[in-house]
């Protein structure tokens, strides 16, 4: 039976806890570029420092029209590959392994002149209605998001997370809600992930595992469940994702009845159960008990906690301390921790 501080391993992935940062945009006006400076640096290293055992960096786009907003991250050039390079490094120095999310806003693009998506349905009247991609602007997207992929390995990342959630472009494919294509992406809706996930082990080491997050239900009256997201798993992993990061939500307006602590959990854990498949769990998991639990009952591998470490960077810390684990912030800071 293992423990939230017990160490993972997948493939050449190794945990020494399983602790997990989410990727959370942080919106900084500075990163109009799309390259992250000194308050990624800062945001980023505090939560190495802190004891997480894996650090995914936010979701970062494949053009700069792929932003949710213009002061989003980006890796469409490889001028961003340094300012990348210089994070990641650092936060292993601490030894934590890290991450990055790669994306499409698609028609959630908010500050794109004209938003992409699969096909021209608008989120709300409060967005752009999207232009639909062709066929051949849907595959030369797939070689965007392979340029991408191979520029956060030349970055030194240990791990990447494929953006399949929260109503983003990926997202729009999937989902029989937003994709009414008659071409061969309508066809075979999980066939734009697929195409994305090939991209990804193209150009990643056999060694370093694939990571995709995706919506387990859209909580949308025409949207799909858990049963359609099982089979777009079973889809995903044959085409090459080693582990799940299970969310919900985004392709429409509407949420769960209740978003209390833990209550994407069974989604995880049926996935996890259906697929036989490692996940991680996420969605207000920042009770250290409850995120143990999760881990010890089976239902998930490693947990992510985003408004718990955004509230507090030393959050892995204090959840060892709370468990009976020791300290695991470097020495200078430990003297805090003593009787």
């Amino acid at each position: 039976m293992s423990s939230l501080l017990d160490s993972f391993e997948l493939k050449g992935l190794q945990l020494k806890n399983r602790i997990v940062m989410p990727p959370m945009c942080q919106y900084s006006v500075k990163a109009k570029d799309g390259k992250p400076h000194d308050w990624h640096f800062s945001h980023y290293t505090s939560r190495a420092i802190g004891g997480a055992g894996l650090i995914i960096m936010e979701m970062t786009d494949v053009e700069p029209d792929g932003r949710i907003t213009d002061y989003d991250l980006g890796l469409w050039s490889d001028d961003h590959i340094p300012a990348f390079e210089r994070i990641i490094k650092s936060c292993q120095s601490y030894g934590a392994k890290v991450g990055i999310q790669i994306a499409h806003a698609g028609r959630k693009a908010e500050d794109a002149p004209q938003p992409v998506s699969s096909s021209p349905i608008v989120f709300s009247d409060q967005y752009k209605t999207p232009r639909e991609l062709t066929t051949e602007e849907v595959e030369e997207m797939v070689t965007k998001f392979e340029q991408a992929f191979k520029r956060a390995v030349q970055a030194g990342v240990d791990t990447i997370e494929i953006h399949g959630a929260h109503g983003y472009l990926i997202h729009q494919f999937q989902s029989p809600f937003t994709n009414k294509r008659t071409d061969k992406y309508g066809e075979d809706k999980s066939l734009f992930g697929k195409e994305i996930i090939q991209a990804a082990r193209r150009v990643m080491p056999e060694s370093m595992p694939l990571i995709m997050r995706i919506s387990a239900t859209e909580y949308a009256e025409d949207g799909y469940g858990i049963d359609y997201a099982i089979e777009l798993v079973k889809e995903y992993k044959n085409a090459g994702v080693d582990m799940f990061h299970i969310s919900s939500g985004g392709e429409s307006n509407s949420g769960p009845a209740s978003a209390g602590p833990g209550y994407q959990v069974d989604l995880a854990q049926a996935i996890k159960s259906a697929v036989d498949v490692p996940v991680i769990a996420v969605g207000r998991m920042e009770d250290a008990t409850l995120s143990d639990q999760v881990i010890r009952e089976g239902k998930a591998d490693l947990v992510a906690v985003g408004r718990g470490m955004l509230r507090n960077p030393y959050w892995a810390n204090e959840a060892s301390l709370t468990l009976g684990g020791g300290t695991l912030i470097p020495v200078p800071l430990r003297a805090g921790f003593s009787i």
